[in-house]
């Protein structure tokens, strides 16, 4: 049984292993796990995915179970409880783009019906015109942060060695228009 390069040195119990062989790739359809998503990519810039890995649930209580409609309607209260809750990240420019992307959601919602939609409307797309098309549209996004995000729900390949054993599963699991 053969695992990816960057986890397979990694015991089974680990954060790491568990992302990798039971989220990291998989597909992810529900609106407000991937705005979770992209709350935790946009929480790692700086740091190590450990760290954001350890607080992943603490990140799901405090931005209200990701849900988008509620974070979007966040007050100056809420911001400031989120900037003293030790069990998240606490930088103000990422919190602030939690609630302003989740803002830029409800017209997306609007638009297309869900994120997840809108994701399929603009598929598919190279990392460099998904970059611009999320720069366009939310805060605190670039390249490595678009690059991870897109991976890490599948969207872009690249999640997983073909050799791991947690490829094939993703393949199964891939909704057919992902492979245009």
């Amino acid at each position: 049984m053969s695992y990816c390069t960057f986890s397979q040195n990694e015991p089974e119990s680990s954060v790491h292993r568990h992302y990798h062989s039971n989220q990291y790739g998989f597909p992810v359809r529900d609106d407000s796990e991937l705005f979770g998503r992209l709350i935790l990519e946009i929480n790692q810039a700086g740091l190590s995915w450990t760290t954001i890995l350890k607080k992943q649930e603490n990140f799901r209580s405090a931005y209200s179970q990701f849900d988008i409609r509620t974070v979007a309607a966040y007050s100056e209260e809420d911001i400031q409880r989120l900037l003293s809750d030790v069990g998240i990240i606490r930088n103000k420019l990422k919190v602030r783009a939690a609630v302003n992307n989740a803002q830029a959601l409800l017209k997306i919602i609007d638009d297309f019906g869900s994120f997840d939609a809108w994701l399929a409307a603009n598929h598919p797309k190279s990392k460099e015109e998904w970059t611009k098309l999320f720069k366009k549209t939310f805060t605190f996004v670039g390249g490595e942060i678009v690059n991870e995000f897109l991976m890490s729900i599948g969207y872009l390949p690249g999640a997983h060695d073909e050799e791991c054993v947690v490829f094939a599963q993703i393949v199964k699991k891939s909704p057919k228009w992902l492979e245009k």
